[in-house]
């Protein structure tokens, strides 16, 4: 990968980790608004808290160059979950967000889509038991 390529692949790393990261606090503190989410979606709080595992286990998988691509798949399905119930259950916007939440979402699957396409050789490998880097 060239070093634009490098650059392109942690500016992407970092803002999909930092998109998931700053909701844990809602979600892990019981935040009205991540209660009201997930109370709509018949999950609460079951499904608050793993939502907010698995962001916290995706953002963390990002930021290691061995297992970005692991995060990234991680973080493409979380977010194209987060985005199915916004437009079947939710709604675009959520208690007056204007939307946020929801281009958040977009925002961090179009990152994490854009790291597996970045990192389609490593995944490759895995699957073809050749991995070693």
């Amino acid at each position: 990968m060239s070093n634009a390529g490098h650059i392109i692949s942690w500016a992407l790393r970092v803002g999909a980790a930092l998109i998931m990261t700053q909701s844990l606090f809602f979600k892990f503190s019981g935040a009205e608004e991540s209660i009201y989410i997930f109370s709509t979606l018949g999950m609460e709080p079951w499904g608050r808290i793993a939502t907010g595992i698995a962001e916290l286990i995706a953002s963390i998988l990002l930021l290691i160059p061995r297992t970005t691509w692991l995060g990234a798949s991680l973080g493409a399905a979380t977010m194209a979950g987060a985005i199915f119930f916004h437009l079947t259950t939710l709604g675009i916007v959520v208690k007056d967000d204007g939307g946020q939440l929801f281009v958040y979402a977009i925002i961090t699957l179009l990152c994490c889509i854009t790291l597996l396409v970045m990192e389609r050789q490593k995944i490759q490998a895995v699957l073809h038991g050749t991995f070693s880097k």
